[in-house]
């Protein structure tokens, strides 16, 4: 039979940047964030790069005329929401943007002028063409190396970002975010800049150099989240976190470092449903092999995070716990997001030592269950909740822990426990890669207990 058909509306999102060869950065990227973000992403490219991981080895300006007229079929058929530009490479093209500037709402300008790699992308006569762009700017988004060239100010903590944020502002732009990437430091700290006022967004440092296509995804990301009808702090706040996971869970392809990780969100989210389910399969299990013996008085959790999970909202877990009744265990409740928080705290700070790691338990500790542990295929690491530091609250004792107990441990423990001293009641969780290895673990236990008991 002949089917209806049913077309969806997303905004559209134009890119004018270079073409890089690697997917990385540039175009590729743009479109990639934007698909990722809820838009549709067009196109105008002005520049093609033969580009990969290791550097850029050539590039080819298109003439200014190609280049018009790829934004002029992309403005003349669709109703853009949002643009952002990218490698413009001379100031004729800089200039041609200007004059479309009219036709180019929610204008995010990422000042691309160096990649990467370190190889130039921008001529140096171009520099100063950029003040015309910048006063048609929505929003406009230096590293700090592009906002001292751009301000003639030397951006190396926050307050100097934020003077060269104001600078960018006074230039015509509705706001300046001053990116804290190349700002040395354990944290990075992007400064939005408007006439009202000044944001900051604070995150840790990734410790990695693939860091390729990073200003690309955030700038798109931006326009993209303005496309939709976001205000701009949350635009750029929602950005900033998507390209913080992006750039931890980042892609190693290529000989030389990778690139960012422009779907991580969407992946991330596609996980959901498949990891409530292997929850679900876990706590099924444990119910039938009945594992009473493992199960605290405050009852068990079974925890499983999504594959690149940050925060407890990505963590499944058993809404209220699995407890002991006179007939073996069952669930109190079914398997949510964000249902736990002790534990799901603990296995994101395992998840900080080891990302692999994605299924954690709490089982009740004793001195049988503690020498059954010895029975696992592989290391068991400790600590004392005696040790906590005073502003460690009792429910952060167990995050706490994990992370101590990874610190000491050699390598990837497959159990961590805390106890106050011999006899006393304690913590014992168990962690997996994956939710059979996990079950599997638990039985071990179980039976090794049971079976010396």
């Amino acid at each position: 039979m002949t089917r209806a058909d049913a077309p969806v509306t997303p905004p559209v999102v134009l890119t004018v940047a270079g073409s890089d060869s690697g997917g990385g950065a540039g175009i590729q990227a743009d479109v990639k964030t934007i698909e990722a973000c809820g838009g549709f992403g067009t196109s105008a490219i002005t520049s093609v790069t033969a580009q990969n991981t290791t550097g850029v080895q050539g590039q080819h300006l298109l003439p200014i005329d190609q280049i018009e007229a790829q934004i002029e079929a992309v403005t003349g058929d669709f109703d853009v929401a949002a643009v952002k530009t990218g490698m413009l490479a001379t100031s004729d093209v800089i200039d041609l943007v200007v004059e479309h500037a009219a036709d180019l709402p929610n204008l995010v300008v990422d000042p691309v002028m160096v990649a990467a790699s370190g190889d130039r992308l921008l001529a140096a006569e171009a520099e100063d063409a950029y003040e015309a762009l910048i006063a048609e700017a929505a929003v406009v988004t230096p590293n700090a190396d592009e906002a001292a060239v751009l301000t003639g100010r030397d951006v190396d903590n926050p307050e100097t970002a934020e003077r060269a944020g104001r600078d960018l502002v006074e230039m015509g732009a509705d706001s300046a975010l001053v990116k804290g990437g190349h700002v040395p430091g354990d944290a990075v700290v992007d400064t939005l800049v408007t006439e009202d006022g000044v944001t900051t967004f604070r995150h840790d440092r990734i410790d990695t150099e693939a860091t390729h296509g990073s200003g690309c995804t955030l700038s798109s990301a931006i326009a993209t989240q303005l496309a939709h009808g976001d205000d701009l702090p949350t635009a750029v706040g929602d950005s900033i976190d998507l390209l913080a996971s992006a750039v931890r869970y980042n892609l190693d392809v290529g000989e030389g470092p990778g690139a960012v990780h422009h779907l991580v969100q969407t992946r991330n989210d596609a996980a959901r449903h498949p990891t409530s389910e292997a929850v679900e399969r876990a706590v099924s299990a444990l119910v039938e092999a009945d594992v009473s013996t493992l199960v605290p008085e405050r009852g068990m959790t079974v925890a499983g995070a999504t594959p690149y999970a940050e925060t407890p909202d990505a963590v499944a877990a058993v809404e209220g716990r699995i407890a002991r009744t006179m007939d073996g265990v069952r669930p109190n409740r079914g398997v949510r997001f964000g249902a736990s928080t002790t534990v799901a705290r603990a296995l994101l700070a395992a998840r900080e030592h080891d990302p692999a790691i994605r299924f954690a338990v709490d089982c009740r500790l004793t001195d049988a269950v503690e020498d059954a542990l010895a029975s696992l295929d592989g290391r068991v690491a400790a600590y004392d909740p005696g040790e906590r530091p005073n502003g460690v609250s009792d429910d952060a004792t167990a995050q706490w822990g994990v992370d101590r107990a990874f610190g000491t441990s050699d390598g990837t423990p497959v159990a961590v426990v805390g106890r106050e001293g011999v006899g006393t009641d304690g913590r014992a969780m168990l962690l997996a890669a994956d939710a059979d290895d996990l079950v599997s673990q638990v039985e071990t236990v179980h039976e090794t207990v049971r079976d010396d008991g």
